[in-house]
């Protein structure tokens, strides 16, 4: 017999859904269509509520107008002064950062500075991540990155101001960064941390994907398609003075096949993706193409995810792709240099990801040449 009140009808998976109409009033994210089914869900929401309430007054914080002196960022690193790059903590205090004196004002930076810092963190001689108990580089990774490391880090002897100190210059070392999106707009002042982390270098960084430019076209109209820029890419020469930053909206797998970008040294390249989606089934397909090239050139894949499932489900989808074909450089967990700030799914509120929460590496499989003795 039916429980319910006369002229109710029971819920089924055919009714549409309720329109959300209620906030909860600790966190102010509307996540419910009542009162009462808020209630009856409340031990469910008080696990999310307090991060939810974080995310709101970021995003508060972020229109409120204030000057935002932690977005100060330092110049040139000094010479003898090394960077520690253990945390947030002693990377900041080791580069000279303005002090920062709240939790909001540190995780409101570190939202900017994860995307340069993260790659460098990886790719420094002084990286976190190394051979010991706990440093997840494995013992590819270190063949890899030391490659990377000749060229970011060279000798200082025998080089001056002079003519007779004079000596060539190694070509700049390239770092794709694929699928870009957010990251390609971030104000270049941040992006010149990374070249801070690497003085002595050039850096070509190069921001590929069809999502490239977007909301970018007042700032930088889209050029022409000519024989000297077939893929249309605006050049920003003057971000740095050892630093240039290219952007390319097409998806990498077209610029591949033409060879434009040909050939590829382990010693000068480097490839990075930060969210990429590898595994996720909206945006898998889009990797199918790429994967298989990317493994061809030998050079490293820097990848980062938004949560710890995410990353996984990045890893699995590779190693379901291309098993055998790849050697792990860095072993999937979490990003020393994550952002602080968690961040809002806004078609799903109770889905709280990170910026660059996790970070793994990776690259085609290198074959040894063996001979048979006759």
């Amino acid at each position: 017999m039916s429980t319910l009140p006369d002229g109710e009808q029971p819920a089924t998976g055919d009714m549409p859904p309720c329109k959300v109409d209620f906030e909860c009033p600790d966190c102010g994210i509307p996540l419910y269509c009542s009162k009462e089914h808020w209630m009856d869900d409340y031990e469910e929401h008080l696990k999310v509520c307090d991060t939810l309430r974080q995310i709101n007054e970021d995003d508060h914080d972020l229109r409120s107008g204030r000057v935002f002196h932690e977005a100060n960022l330092p110049d040139l690193q000094l010479d003898d002064a090394a960077v520690n790059m253990t945390n947030w903590d002693t990377f900041m205090y080791t580069r000279e950062f303005n002090a920062v004196d709240s939790d909001r004002a540190m995780r409101q930076i570190t939202r900017l500075l994860t995307y340069p810092v993260t790659v460098g963190s990886v790719l420094h001689e002084l990286s976190p991540y190394n051979l010991q108990a706990g440093g997840r580089l494995t013992t590819e990774g270190l063949k890899s990155f030391s490659a990377l490391r000749y060229n970011l880090h060279p000798g200082r002897s025998g080089r001056g101001a002079t003519i007779q100190t004079l000596r060539p210059e190694p070509p700049p070392v390239r770092v794709f960064v694929l699928g870009a999106r957010a990251e390609s707009s971030l104000p270049r002042s941040t992006w010149v941390q990374l070249a801070h982390l690497f003085p002595e270098s050039r850096l070509h960084l190069i921001m590929i994907g069809p999502e490239s430019m977007a909301n970018r076209d007042d700032e930088f109209p889209l050029p022409e398609r000519t024989p000297s820029n077939p893929f249309g890419a605006i050049v920003e020469d003057r971000v740095w003075y050892k630093m240039k930053i290219s952007t390319i909206v097409d998806y990498y797998h077209t610029i591949h096949k033409t060879g434009h970008f040909a050939p590829y040294d382990p010693y000068f390249d480097c490839f990075v993706l930060f969210h990429p989606g590898l595994g996720h089934p909206a945006s898998s397909h889009e990797w199918e193409e790429t994967l298989p090239l990317l493994l061809e050139t030998k050079v490293p894949i820097i990848s980062t995810g938004y949560t710890q499932q995410d990353l996984d489900r990045d890893v699995e989808w590779v190693r379901n792709k291309s098993r055998g074909e790849f050697d792990i450089l860095l072993e999937p967990g979490e990003n020393k240099f994550r952002s602080l700030r968690w961040d809002l799914n806004d078609a799903d509120p109770q889905d709280i990801t990170c910026g660059n929460w996790g970070v793994w590496a990776f690259r085609g499989k290198r074959y040894e040449t063996t001979t048979k003795d006759e």
